[in-house]
């Protein structure tokens, strides 16, 4: 509301389908995304579309949601994370094991654009999700998934401070 830019509802979920990005197999993956989401056409034809949503991981739901809204009709599609990019795993929550099943591990924000299909991408910075959060120091928050640096040691990755599990 405080952009000025109207809000409507463009897609439908389906609110039997699961978490895409934690399935074991790219197949599995790619047909759980085709049921999870459809577009209401008569909210997105010829319009210029703001896409927020709160992570982009693999980004084989963010590509099938552009081209969902592009089969709808939508004239653009600007596509807006409200969390910076995830580079690296997170040993603490999501088990996600290696750099390489993230979209945004060693590419630009311009190659993941392309790679979604999207007319333009943006991520909150890190200093935006500090801020956001409102809890300082931001040394007391694990950002290892987005700057693979973590807060303890981790055998083959960097730590920011402490040293062993049992002192955090």
């Amino acid at each position: 509301m405080e952009s000025g830019i109207p809000y409507n509802e463009g897609l439908i979920k389906n609110r039997f389908s699961e978490r895409t990005f934690i399935m074991p197999t790219q197949e599995q993956r790619r047909n759980a995304v085709k049921v999870k989401l459809n577009a209401i056409k008569s909210t997105v034809k010829d319009k210029r579309v703001v896409l927020v949503d709160d992570s982009i991981v693999r980004g084989n739901t963010m590509k099938h949601i552009v081209d969902i809204l592009r089969r709808a009709g939508a004239r653009e599609i600007h596509v807006r994370i409200g969390s910076p990019e995830i580079i690296a795993p997170c040993y603490f929550g999501v088990d996600m094991k290696t750099k390489d099943q993230f979209i945004a591990a060693g590419r630009t924000t311009e190659e993941i654009r392309k790679e979604i299909g999207a007319d333009s991408l943006g991520y909150v910075s890190i200093e935006g999700l500090v801020d956001a959060i409102g809890f300082p120091p931001a040394e007391s928050l694990c950002l290892g998934c987005l700057t693979g640096k973590y807060p303890v040691t981790i055998p083959g990755e960097r730590h920011a401070a402490q040293s062993e599990l049992e002192n955090f």
